[in-house]
Formats: structure tokens, sequence, C-alpha cells
């Protein structure tokens, strides 16, 4: 009921910045929460930062600062502003949304993923 789409990976330098996007379709209005998590190689999938309906955002610790989360209602977008990377930052990055339906319960929608790639 909620499709995600990502874009704006890329390859980019140490201290360098990309923002990537995520458009959301379908049944927009049921989500609750959105967020961006990553997973580089041998490793597993981590939350990067996360947003709420009510617009309350949490990092993890090795973002903190250099990343921001953000959302456009009007267009249905999720961004995610990176600045200062770092060759640890290299990884796919997804973008979810969790979505409630009534009398049912909650549901998670996942994007295909974009590369970011740092180079040292």
């Amino acid at each position: 009921q909620v499709q995600l789409v990502e874009s704006g990976g890329g390859l980019v330098q140490t201290g360098g910045s990309l923002r990537l996007s995520c458009a959301a379709s379908g049944s927009t209005s049921r989500i609750i929460a959105m967020g961006w998590y990553r997973q580089a190689p041998g490793k597993q999938r981590e939350l990067v930062a996360s947003i709420t309906r009510d617009g309350s955002t949490n990092y993890a610790d090795s973002v903190k600062g250099r990343f921001t989360i953000s959302r456009d209602n009007a267009k249905s977008t999720l961004y995610l502003q990176m600045n200062t990377l770092r060759p640890e930052d290299t990884a796919v990055y997804y973008c979810n949304a969790d979505y409630r339906i009534p009398t049912m319960g909650d549901f998670a929608s996942w994007g295909q993923g974009t590369q970011v790639t740092v180079s040292s």
C-alpha cells in the first residue's frame, strides 16, 4: 500500500556531501514514521536516522552532527542530507516507511536501495 523509490546515491570523496531522496506513493496518509537504513558489505543493516509523524527525529551516534533527515509532506518525499562523508559511510542506503491500517496493525515498506560510495 506504500511504495518507496530512492535516488541521489553516487560516488563522492571523503569530506563531500550527498542528498538522498525517497519518494513515497500509495497510502501515504497511513505512514506513522519513516527512516533511512544502510547496509555495508558483510555488515548488518543499521538504522541511520528516523522521523516520526510529529516530526521527532533520531540519529545513529556515528552520523550525529553530519546527517540531517527531513521530509516534504506536500511532495510525500523523505530526504537525507549527508555532509562530511567518510569512507565508513559507504553502504547501500534504504528508505523505510512504517504505516498503520486500523484494526489490522502496523506494516513496513522498503525502497530498492541506493549505493553511496565514499572514496579515501
